[in-house]
């Protein structure tokens, strides 16, 4: 458990107590940048050992709370730094699934709000599924399936701990990624069957459909990988192959947000980047209320944290940032 994690713990039986009101003037300068991944009222096993996802009701009244304290604002907004009078945020998503087209957009439009959706383009049309999402197939069917559990037990470096051996699948990394196909093999799950049955990833035909309806689309890197776990050359060469996605099909070529997180990566990337891609206008990260020493790459706050409400999660950031400023580690300071 992360320091972060332990102290929003500590703090949010003491925030809460509280109205946002009290925290509002608080805000740094500028405009904030939240980011969700999907909505769903259903069991959605592809995504359930990954992070905490909200219902549709849950969503919704992150919605009107952001909405009585905050502007919503648009791309073309946030690029010009649009002066609103409260203070504005721009909503973002990740990973394209499909829920942003069945439950998510349809809210959005009904409220009038804007959002900008970070892609990965080996996904699109459901060829393929993320390493990510592999991991919590196999443990969901795992879990719910005896049959497979005896079955588990036989592969080579797992045993008779099934926790153990789940969380094991968990933190199989990209790098690893090919094992993830070898032990579902070896309990004959389907991965192809599932994406047929159960289509995971947005399509083409929906993302234009949702570009007309006013929506943003931009690049999350080609196939999701941790980027400090690749090599300078890895880094650019999958930021650039989805730039050159995006081009091809006329989505947004002047930001993009790093998968997982950007800790860790160094100003030669940011500087190559933003050479090789003058359209390029910002860049995103997910350390939440952060500065950083790369002034074209702006922290996202990431709203889907355990059970906590987007009210919750904006007052512990607050008090987290100002902790954090009182001893000169607010900033990200990149080598």
């Amino acid at each position: 458990m992360s320091f972060k994690t332990r102290f929003f713990r500590i703090i949010n039986p003491i925030s809460k107590c509280f109205s946002f009101g009290g925290f509002s003037g608080f805000l740094p300068a500028g405009q904030l940048v939240l980011v969700y991944h999907l909505v769903s009222d259903e069991d959605v096993k592809h995504a359930k050992h990954l992070f905490p996802y909200r219902s549709a009701a849950q969503f919704e009244k992150d919605l009107d709370f952001l909405s009585k304290n905050f502007e919503f604002i648009n791309w073309e907004d946030y690029l010009s730094r649009k002066k609103t009078s409260r203070p504005g945020i721009l909503l973002t998503f990740d990973d394209g699934y499909s829920e942003f087209s069945d439950v998510i957009a349809p809210i959005l439009l009904r409220k009038g709000i804007f959002a900008i959706h970070y892609i990965n383009p080996k996904f699109i049309d459901n060829k393929d599924m993320m390493w990510r999402n592999k991991a919590s197939l196999i443990v969901s069917e795992i879990i719910e399936n005896e049959s497979l559990q005896r079955k588990l037990i036989q592969y080579t470096d797992f045993g008779n701990d099934l926790n153990h051996d789940t969380n094991s699948i968990l933190k199989i990394n990209y790098q690893n990624r090919k094992k993830l196909d070898d032990i579902a093999i070896h309990l004959e799950i389907d991965f192809d069957n599932y994406l047929l049955k159960n289509p995971v990833y947005l399509t083409t035909s929906q993302l234009n459909r949702l570009k007309t309806d006013g929506f943003g689309f931009a690049s999350h890197g080609w196939d999701h990988p941790l980027y400090n776990q690749l090599s300078l050359a890895g880094q650019l060469e999958n930021t650039q192959k989805s730039f050159d996605y995006m081009q091809e099909h006329q989505f947004l070529k002047d930001s993009f947000a790093f998968p997982f997180t950007d800790h860790l990566i160094k100003n030669d990337f940011f500087d190559s980047v933003f050479r090789q891609n003058p359209d390029l206008k910002v860049t995103f990260g997910a350390a939440g209320l952060k500065q950083d020493s790369y002034p074209k790459n702006i922290q996202r706050i990431p709203i889907e944290i355990g059970t906590y409400s987007a009210e919750a999660i904006l007052k512990n950031e607050i008090i987290y940032y100002y902790l954090l400023k009182s001893v000169n580690k607010n900033t990200i300071n990149r080598s």
